[in-house]
């Protein structure tokens, strides 16, 4: 809730997103509040991902580029990290699949191709072989299954027409399941720490098990300072309905999550289904792992197995040059500083008629280098028909953004609309590099003035 001058408080969810900028913006500057300008940007970032106003349809901030893992990589670091998972081996060209005959023999085979999108069952490869998850005790078709697969795009519900290039198939041992549970830590803000969520009805979707019985469903916060004690596993061992020998079995898989999750610094760790089988193990037979994403520089080995075969390429590209971008289907660039302002800044683009092309945070530190990059990724996106520059210089020094901004025009023989609104640090310095550049550059004196321009060249 925010408290409003007039004494009246409005939910935060409810607030046009411009105010909420101004809100966070002032609250950083009182001089009682201690808040660094690091930590506002977190704040206004949030913002971005969590506050839609009308003008915002939701679908424009879930496209946050995260830490993609396959699920090979998942059991990977399962194994690793004594979570007790199915016999497995990973095939990337078709000629291993013969090997796999010698060294690798079980009752049932299940194969699986290696995309990050869901609904492979279901799925078809573009040569038309049906299926992309298939199950058999005959290992002489393993191969054949193999040589369908890889090299192939796998075309699912949740992947565009062309499909997804399957590079990578994974071959287990099945399991024979007596019992499917649901098991889950992630960091729950509402409990300022790690909470456990657990459930034994498992292999479902755990959202109708919420809904439809409550009651099967057990969250137990963890005090990040005492950690999981053998109590609190325990107690959700026999949630689960573990009895005997398979309790203590679990409470030893429990502990070792939880161990994984804090060293790995890990949001979420879903195992769905954790099994019991036929021969009285606990197995670990699906799981969806997620990292923080400001935890790269010690999590740097998990985050070299990052997938970006399905990410958006400029996203990538961005990332590289440590620039926060997020594509969407409007056709005004947008190049801001600072979550907060680019969130403002495609309101009023939207509120006069526009559609943003993207939203494009260079972020406090910016140089020139990164600018010319920024306008590289810019106008890489064919549906860009103008640029919009806003930039309110705090950290950033606007004669920086101006030289970015020249140097980037000029080596790229720009070509189209350029609209430049400045104001903060040095900024006639800025003004005055680009009025003696030469370009065709439009520049306004407001954020109002420069998206209309924009709108009206785009």
């Amino acid at each position: 809730m925010l408290k409003l001058s007039s004494g009246q408080t409005r939910e935060i969810s409810k607030l046009p997103s411009y105010f909420i900028v101004e809100y966070l913006t002032t609250i950083v500057h009182y001089p009682r509040v201690s808040f660094t300008r690091s930590l506002t940007n977190k704040m206004l970032g949030k913002v971005a991902r969590q506050v839609c106003s009308p003008l915002h349809p939701k679908k424009s901030f879930m496209q946050i580029r995260k830490l993609n893992l396959l699920e090979c990589h998942c059991k990977d670091l399962l194994r690793n990290h004594n979570v007790n998972v199915q016999n497995y081996r990973i095939i990337e060209k078709v000629e291993d699949s013969k090997k796999l005959l010698d060294d690798f023999k079980v009752d049932e085979y299940v194969i699986k191709a290696q995309v990050l999108a869901g609904g492979r069952g279901k799925g078809h490869f573009s040569n038309g072989f049906k299926g992309g998850v298939h199950i058999t005790e005959d290992v002489n078709t393993v191969p054949e299954i193999i040589n369908n697969m890889l090299g192939h795009r796998l075309i699912t519900k949740q992947t565009s027409q062309s499909g997804v290039l399957v590079s990578k198939v994974m071959v287990a041992e099945s399991v024979s399941i007596v019992r499917e549970t649901y098991f889950c830590i992630l960091l729950d803000r509402n409990h300022n720490g790690p909470v456990i969520i657990a459930s034994p009805e498992g292999g479902m979707d755990i959202e109708t098990v919420a809904e439809e019985t409550p009651h099967l469903l057990k969250t137990v916060p963890v005090d990040i300072n005492v950690g999981l004690t053998n109590s609190m596993a325990n107690e959700i061992a026999e949630f689960l309905l573990f009895k005997g020998d398979m309790k203590s079995k679990v409470v030893n898989q429990i502990k070792n999550l939880y161990d994984m999750f804090v060293k790995l610094d890990a949001v979420q760790i879903e195992i769905n289904p954790l099994v019991e089988t036929d021969k009285n193990n606990v197995i670990a037979v699906d799981a969806k792992i997620q990292l923080d994403d400001n935890a790269e520089f010690r999590q740097r080995e998990v985050f070299k197995l990052d997938d970006i075969s399905e990410s958006n390429p400029l996203e990538v590209r961005a990332a590289q040059h440590n620039l926060n971008y997020v594509s969407m289907d409007g056709s005004i660039g947008c190049l801001v500083n600072g979550a907060g302002l680019a969130m403002a800044t495609m309101d009023i683009i939207k509120l006069h008629g526009g559609e943003p092309a993207n939203f494009l945070d260079v972020g406090g530190g910016v140089t020139e280098n990164q600018v010319l990059n920024a306008f590289s990724i810019l106008t890489s996106d064919s549906k860009v028909r103008s640029i919009l520059v806003n930039v309110f210089g705090g950290i950033v020094n606007c004669r920086t953004i101006a030289a970015g901004v020249i140097g980037a025009a000029k080596e790229m023989g720009l070509n189209i609309p350029l609209i430049v609104r400045l104001e903060g640090t040095n900024v006639q310095e800025g003004k005055q590099l680009l009025e003696s550049s030469g370009l065709p550059i439009q520049f306004a004196d407001n954020l109002d003035q420069a998206a209309l321009k924009a709108v009206s060249s785009a």
